[in-house]
C-alpha cells in the first residue's frame, strides 16, 4: 500500500515509545511512570464522570481545567492551553511556533520526539552539542535560531538546568520562541513559569502523566504569553476542538487540586532516588545528578546492553538507548516503589 502514501510518510521516522510489555510479576522501570497512583479524590471523579452526560460533548475549551491550572501558577486563564498529553501540546508548539525559516536549536541527547516533530511539520532544526558532562551550556545557544526547546530536568540525563541560566538564556535570545519542557520538574527542580510574566517569548510546558500521577488520562498543558496562547488555539481548532474527554477534565481538575496528595508522591520518588544513587554507587556504577524520577547511569565494567538483558532475565526492564553513541553505555532508569528499587539492587547484585 505504500505506493499510495504521501511523499511527507515516506520521509518520516516515527517515534518509538518505551515498551509496554505484558508480562506478570514484571517490575517496569523503563517509562517514568510514577509508581504511586492518583488520590481518592481523582478516583471519586472519574467515578461520578460516568454518567448520562457522556452522551453530550466535552467542553472544547477546558475552562474549568485551564481555571485550575492558571490558579496553581498565578496566571490568568488566557495564559494557559490545555492539550491530550503534553506530546500533543509540543506536536502543536512545533507547528504553531517553532516553524520559520531559521533552524530550531535543541540538544543532541535529550527527547528523542524532538526530531520526529521537525521531520512531521518539515522544520530544520540544530542539534546543540550537550558538554562532557552532560550538561546544557546555555552560551551555545546565544546565535540566531527559529526558536529553542529543551527539557528541564532535561531527558534522558536527568540533569536539571538552574533558573538563572534560563532567564539568561531568555535575556539574550529575545527574537524567538524559547520552551522550556518541564515534564519532570516536579521531582527536585525550580519552575520556569515563574518567568512567563516578565518574558512574552517564553513558553513552559507541563505534564500530569508523571508528578500527578495521571499518565493513563493524558493531560498536558502550556503556560505562556496570550500571543503564544492564541497561536496554539489556532492549530488546536485546526485539527480537534475536543482534544481533552469529560474523564480527562474531571480527573485533572481533581488531581491539580490536591496538593497534599502529590507533594506526598513526589516526597516518596526524590527519598527513593536517593537511596537509589547511594546503592548503585556502592556497586561501582557512576550516576548523573538527577532532578527527575528516574536515573541515568552506567558502570565502567559492564557493558550496558548485558546489563539490561540480564535484568530482564530478573523480570525487570528498565531503557537502554543505543543511540546515539555517547551515551551507548548509559542505562536509564525509572525511580519505582521502595521495593521494587530494592529488587533491581538484588538482581544488580546477582549480576555483578
Amino acid at each position: 500500500m505504500s505506493r499510495y502514501w504521501s511523499k511527507l510518510v515516506h520521509s518520516l521516522t516515527p517515534y518509538v515509545p518505551g515498551e509496554q510489555p505484558k508480562i506478570n510479576n514484571l517490575i517496569k522501570l523503563n517509562t517514568n511512570e510514577n509508581p504511586y497512583g492518583p488520590g481518592p479524590k481523582v478516583i471519586d471523579a472519574l467515578q461520578k464522570e460516568a454518567a448520562d452526560t457522556l452522551r453530550l460533548y466535552p467542553d472544547p475549551n477546558s475552562d474549568s481545567l485551564k481555571q485550575a491550572i492558571a490558579e496553581i501558577h498565578g496566571l490568568n486563564i488566557n495564559q494557559v492551553f490545555v492539550g491530550n498529553g503534553s506530546d500533543e501540546v509540543l506536536a502543536h508548539v512545533f507547528n504553531a511556533l517553532l516553524k520559520h525559516d531559521m533552524p530550531i536549536l535543541f540538544p543532541d541527547i535529550t527527547y528523542s520526539f524532538y526530531p520526529v516533530y521537525c521531520g512531521l511539520y518539515e522544520i530544520e532544526f540544530e542539534e546543540v552539542p550537550l558538554t562532557d558532562s552532560f550538561e546544557i551550556n546555555v552560551e551555545d545557544y546565544f546565535k540566531e535560531n527559529g526558536g529553542i526547546i529543551f527539557p528541564n530536568p532535561n531527558a534522558p540525563t536527568g540533569r536539571l538546568l538552574d533558573l538563572n541560566e534560563i532567564e539568561r538564556l531568555l535575556q539574550q535570545n529575545s527574537n524567538s520562541v524559547v520552551v522550556i519542557d518541564e515534564a519532570y520538574i516536579d521531582f527536585g527542580g525550580k519552575s520556569a513559569v515563574s518567568l512567563v510574566k516578565l518574558y512574552p517569548h517564553l513558553l513552559v510546558t507541563h505534564t500530569l502523566s508523571k508528578g500527578r500521577s495521571l499518565a493513563g488520562l493524558r493531560v498536558g498543558y502550556a503556560v505562556g504569553h496570550p500571543d503564544l496562547i492564541d497561536a496554539l488555539h489556532r492549530v488546536k481548532d485546526s485539527f480537534n476542538s475536543y482534544p481533552l474527554d469529560r474523564f480527562a477534565q474531571a480527573g485533572a481538575i481533581a488531581a491539580l487540586q490536591d496538593q497534599v496528595h502529590f507533594e506526598e508522591n513526589c516526597h516518596r520518588v526524590i527519598k527513593t532516588r536517593e537511596s537509589l544513587v547511594v546503592s548503585l554507587e556502592k556497586m561501582g556504577f557512576e550516576v548523573l545528578p538527577s532532578g527527575a524520577n528516574f536515573i541515568f547511569t552506567t558502570h565502567s565494567k559492564y557493558d550496558a546492553e548485558f546489563l539490561a538483558g540480564k535484568l530482564r532475565e530478573h523480570l525487570i526492564i528498565i531503557r537502554h538507548f543505543k543511540k546515539p553513541l555517547r551515551i551507548a553505555q548509559y542505562l536509564r532508569i525509572t525511580i519505582g516503589t521502595n521495593e521494587e528499587c530494592q529488587s533491581l539492587i538484588n538482581a544488580l547484585n546477582s549480576i555483578l
